[in-house]
C-alpha cells in the first residue's frame, strides 16, 4: 500500500473504497489527512460511476482521533486559529455526510472521538466485535463539537447525554444497542463477507432512487406530520414516478428482468 494518509481505490462494478492508512499512530487525524478525506468525500460524491463508497482503515485501529502532533501544534493556536482548523473537520464530515450515495464504515478496531464521528456520518456502519468506541473529549479539558451533529444522529440524545459527559469507553455491542453500528460480526473475515453481502444488495437498486431517498430522510425528519409534508412527499414520489429509472425500474419488474443497472 502506498505512503498516502489515505487510498481511494475504485472497483470495477463502480465501489469506491477510501482507507485511512495511517497505521502507526492509530490512523489519528491531522491537517493532512483530514484535507485529503474531505476532497476524496467530495469527489466521489460528484462521480456518475460510483454506486456505493466504503469507508474503512489500515492497522488494527480504525481512527484514534486526534494526531498527538496535531494537537500540540494546536495547543499554541489563537482561538481563530482554531476556528479555522475545526472548520477543515466540518468540511470533511459534511462531505462525507452529503455523499448521494450509500456509505459505509467498516470498523475493524478501536474508533475513538473524530473517529467516531467519521463512523456516525456513514449511512451504514458494520463493525467487528473487538472494537472499541470512545468519546474522550471531556478527558482533555475539549467537547466533542464537530461530530456531534453525526453522534447525536446515529446515537440519540439520550446516549449522547452519558457519553460525551463520562469518556467511558464501550465496546461493539453498545454500539450496536445505541444504533452507531448496525450490524457486528466476530472478526476482519466476517467484516469482508458482511461487506460484500451489502453491496450486492445495494446495486440492485436504482442509483438516482437511492440518492433521493437520502435527500427524503432530511426533509421528513422532526418535522410534525402536517399538510405541507404530506403535499411535499406527495411531489416528491409524483416527480420520481416520471424519471427514466422509475420507468425502467418498472418496465423490469413486468417483464421479469434484471433493470439495467443491476450489476450480475
Amino acid at each position: 500500500m502506498s505512503e498516502e494518509s489515505a487510498v481511494l481505490h475504485f472497483s470495477t462494478d463502480g465501489i469506491a473504497t477510501i482507507t485511512l492508512n495511517r497505521p502507526e499512530v492509530h490512523n489519528a487525524f491531522n491537517e493532512e489527512l483530514i484535507e485529503r478525506l474531505g476532497d476524496m468525500f467530495e469527489d466521489v460524491g460528484h462521480q456518475e460511476g460510483v454506486r456505493a463508497v466504503v469507508v474503512a482503515a489500515a492497522g488494527k485501529s480504525y481512527c484514534a482521533g486526534a494526531d498527538l502532533n496535531w494537537m500540540k501544534r494546536a495547543a499554541h493556536f489563537t482561538e481563530e486559529d482554531n476556528r479555522e482548523d475545526s472548520l477543515v473537520l466540518g468540511r470533511m464530515l459534511k462531505n462525507l455526510h452529503a455523499i448521494p450515495k450509500p456509505t459505509i464504515a467498516l470498523v475493524q478496531g478501536a474508533a475513538y472521538g473524530g473517529g467516531l464521528g467519521l463512523v456516525a456520518a456513514c449511512d451504514i456502519a458494520i463493525g467487528v466485535r473487538a472494537a472499541k468506541f470512545c468519546l474522550s473529549e471531556v478527558k482533555l479539558g475539549l467537547l466533542p463539537a464537530v461530530i456531534s451533529p453525526y453522534v447525536v444522529e446515529a446515537m440519540g440524545i439520550r446516549a449522547c447525554r452519558r457519553y460525551f459527559l463520562t469518556a467511558e469507553v464501550f465496546d461493539a455491542e453498545e454500539a450496536h444497542r445505541l444504533g452507531l453500528l448496525h450490524q457486528v460480526v466476530e472478526d476482519v473475515h466476517h467484516l469482508a463477507e458482511a461487506r460484500d453481502t451489502l453491496l450486492e444488495q445495494i446495486t440492485k437498486n436504482a442509483p438516482g432512487a437511492m440518492a433521493d431517498s437520502k435527500d427524503l430522510i432530511y426533509t421528513v425528519a422532526g418535522r410534525p406530520i402536517d399538510h405541507s409534508v404530506v403535499e411535499e412527499t406527495a411531489s416528491r414520489i409524483a416527480a420520481r414516478r416520471t424519471t427514466e429509472e422509475a420507468a425502467e425500474g418498472i418496465q423490469a419488474f413486468l417483464d421479469k428482468r434484471k433493470p439495467s443497472w443491476h450489476i450480475i
